[in-house]
């Protein structure tokens, strides 16, 4: 059984040109053409579509999802269940975003006022818009970006907590070693800084020493990155960046 691009665009809720243009770059290409040469899809074509429309419902980029797709070591069970694994982790945030607005229509219906704190406490420390739009124009083209994108998206809000306590640590530890007056090239501190470089590497993205030194030279070309690391003790962006230098150069 085979269907026609319309056929399939009815039954999928995307549009003809969508299809065409799956098809072009050759993220989706039917099994079969008519001789007249229009395109005919099969089971198989259908079937892939779907995968297709969970990974973008799940915000990976085009290019991601090929690359996912084409991937010869995974088979389409693979796929579906790393999909559900991801729609799992969505469907746990989105049940408590509900929770949360029930609590607020709730309160609103008895007249009760609700704290700062519990009108916000469903979206922790972590605000995954503060910065967004900006990250995805500085390096929305990069392999990084689309990793940190990719890994982010299954992360629940008590990972997030998890994450940031560990790397409010790993802070910590660098700002007390250089409040005892530890060279940036010291031994301690080029650990923790590559500590601080698997960390992002483990939870965001494959961070190369290379990239990490850039990292470090925004924490202290970057306002805002500045003053979050002044507020943690005065002088430590510059010690980051530092620490940074030394810990790629030990590397190299």
């Amino acid at each position: 059984m085979s269907y026609s691009v319309g056929q399939v665009a009815a039954f999928s809720g995307v549009t003809v040109r969508t299809l065409h243009h799956y098809d072009e770059i050759g993220l989706l290409t039917p099994g079969d053409r008519t001789h007249a040469g229009h395109r005919r899809y099969s089971d198989a074509d259908l079937d892939r579509l779907q995968r297709v429309l969970f990974y973008r419902e799940l915000g990976f980029p085009l290019e991601e999802v090929a690359v996912l797709l084409d991937d010869p070591e995974a088979d389409p069970m693979a796929h579906l269940r790393r999909q559900h694994e991801l729609l799992e982790s969505r469907i746990g945030k989105l049940r408590e975003m509900a929770e949360a607005v029930e609590r607020a229509m709730e309160a609103r219906k008895m007249g009760i006022n609700l704290t700062p704190e519990e009108k916000f406490e469903v979206f922790g420390e972590f605000d995954p818009d503060q910065y967004a739009a900006e990250a995805e124009q500085r390096w929305g083209g990069t392999d990084a970006y689309r990793e940190s994108q990719r890994r982010t998206a299954r992360y629940t809000k008590d990972d997030w907590k998890s994450f940031q306590e560990e790397f409010d640590g790993i802070h910590r530890r660098i700002a007390d070693l250089q409040a005892s007056g530890a060279p940036a090239d010291s031994a301690e501190a080029v650990a923790l800084a590559e500590e601080h470089r698997l960390f992002i590497t483990r939870t965001n993205y494959a961070c190369s020493r290379e990239m990490h030194v850039k990292l470090g030279e925004m924490y202290v070309e970057d306002a805002r990155f500045t003053a979050y690391y002044e507020k943690i003790r005065p002088g430590l962006a510059v010690y980051m960046r530092d620490i940074m230098r030394a810990n790629a150069a030990r590397g190299e």
